[in-house]
C-alpha cells in the first residue's frame, strides 16, 4: 500500500501532462487559423518560457550548458514539440495522436537500451491492452489504418519516437537538477523550433512571421503556461517511474484529445471508444499497481 500511495503523485503528473498535450491542438489551431504557423507559435511560447526560466533558475544555467547529456535530453524535447505541434495543427487531430501514441512501442526498446529494463511479460500485456484501446478509441468507419500518408503523419511518428527517447533520458539522468533539465529542454524547443521555422521558411513550406496581433496573446499565453506547468510535471513523473509505465500514463492523452474532439461536435461518443478508454486507463492502472 505504502508503495502505491508513494507512486501516486508521480502519476498524476504524468496525467496533468498528458492533459496539457490532449488540448493543446485547440490553442495551436486557433493561432493558425489567426495567421500564426504551428512552428513559429512553437519558437514563440519556448522562447519566452525560456526568457523565465533564465530568470527563475539562473543557479542552473552554467551545468545545462556544460553538461552534454543535458544537449542530448534538449534536442529530443525540442524534436518532440516541433513534431508533435506542427502535426496536429495541419493534420488530423486523431489520426495524430494516435500515430503519436505508438510512442510506448518506441519507449520499451529505448528503456531497455538505455536503461537496462527489459520487459516483462506483464509488461508487454500492458502494452498491447494499452494499444487496443488506442485501436478502439481512435478507430473510425472508413478511417484508414496508420501509415504514413503526409507530412503530418511522419511529424507524429517522429514526434512520438523523441518523446519516448525523452522520457527515457528523464529518467536515466534524474540525478541532474531539475532546473538544468528544464533549461536544457525548453532551450532544445526554442532553438529547434526556431531553426526548423527559418529552414521551413526559407524552402516555402510556411510563410515568415506576420505582423503581431492581439488575438494571438491570450493564446500564447496559455501554452506558455500550460507547457510549463507539463514540463515540470514530466520531470517529476518521468524521473521516478519506470520508462514503460510512464509511456503507458500517458496514453490517457488519446482519451483526453477524444472527448475534446466529442464535446466539439468533432466527434461521436461510441460504445468503441468507451470501451477503448476503459482498456487505456486500466492498462494505466495495472502498470503501478503491486502484482
Amino acid at each position: 500500500m505504502r508503495q502505491n500511495a508513494s507512486a501516486a503523485p508521480a502519476v498524476l503528473a504524468l496525467l496533468l501532462n498528458a492533459t496539457v498535450w490532449g488540448l493543446s491542438w485547440l490553442p495551436f489551431k486557433a493561432l493558425a487559423a489567426r495567421g500564426l504557423h504551428p512552428l513559429w507559435t512553437t519558437a514563440a511560447v519556448f522562447t519566452a518560457s525560456l526568457a523565465l526560466l533564465l530568470w527563475t533558475q539562473r543557479g542552473h544555467v552554467r551545468q545545462a550548458l556544460a553538461d552534454r547529456r543535458l544537449w542530448w535530453l534538449a534536442l529530443a524535447a525540442g524534436c518532440t514539440n516541433v513534431g508533435f505541434n506542427w502535426a496536429v495543427t495541419v493534420g488530423d487531430v486523431v489520426r495524430v495522436v494516435l500515430l503519436f501514441y505508438l510512442m510506448p512501442v518506441w519507449s520499451v526498446g529505448l528503456a531497455w537500451w538505455l536503461l537496462g529494463e527489459a520487459p516483462t511479460r506483464m509488461a508487454l500485456l500492458r502494452l498491447v491492452l494499452a494499444l487496443a484501446g488506442v485501436a478502439l478509441v481512435l478507430g473510425r468507419p472508413g478511417m484508414p489504418w496508420p501509415v504514413p500518408e503526409s507530412l503530418s503523419d511522419w511529424l507524429a511518428l517522429a514526434a512520438g519516437a523523441s518523446f519516448a527517447l525523452t522520457n527515457a533520458l528523464l529518467r536515466r539522468w534524474r540525478d541532474t537538477p531539475s532546473g538544468a533539465r528544464a533549461l536544457a529542454m525548453f532551450g532544445g524547443g526554442a532553438v529547434t523550433a526556431s531553426a526548423v521555422a527559418l529552414v521551413a521558411t526559407a524552402l516555402g513550406l510556411t510563410g515568415a512571421v506576420p505582423t503581431p496581433t492581439s488575438a494571438w496573446l491570450p493564446w500564447l499565453a496559455l501554452l506558455m503556461a500550460g507547457f510549463l506547468a507539463s514540463n515540470l510535471a514530466l520531470q517529476y513523473g518521468a524521473a521516478r517511474l519506470p520508462a514503460q509505465t510512464t509511456a503507458l500514463i500517458m496514453l490517457s492523452e488519446v482519451v483526453i484529445a477524444s472527448t475534446a474532439a466529442v464535446a466539439l461536435g468533432a466527434a461521436r461518443m461510441e460504445a468503441a471508444t468507451l470501451l477503448g478508454g476503459l482498456l487505456i486507463v486500466g492498462a494505466a492502472l495495472l502498470a503501478v499497481a503491486r502484482r
